[in-house]
């Protein structure tokens, strides 16, 4: 996916994996009730983010991102310190 966003300094733009719609016994869940994942791909990077690659998959704080929809695309922007760390 082609990033719209280009980052400044040491944020990273990243994108959530899709929520499931539906528990495992079969129930549809409304979107308030579905959790949030705190993990994510990285899109983009800024210029002084060093640990962390476009398209590694990121743990961050639950509360530390900037949100923003483009194009019905919700994107991410996470500080690199707000990154706890990367799925291997």
């Amino acid at each position: 996916m082609k990033c719209p966003i280009a980052p400044l300094a040491d944020r990273i733009v990243a994108t959530r994996p899709q929520s499931e719609n539906k528990t495992a016994s079969g129930l549809y869940l409304p979107d308030n009730a579905k959790e949030k994942p705190v993990m994510a791909e990285v899109l983009a990077v800024g210029p002084e983010v060093s640990s962390v690659k476009a398209g590694d998959k990121i743990l961050y704080k639950e509360y530390a991102t900037s949100e923003i929809k483009i194009n019905a695309v919700e994107y991410l922007i996470v500080k690199e310190d707000d990154v706890l760390g990367v799925l291997v």
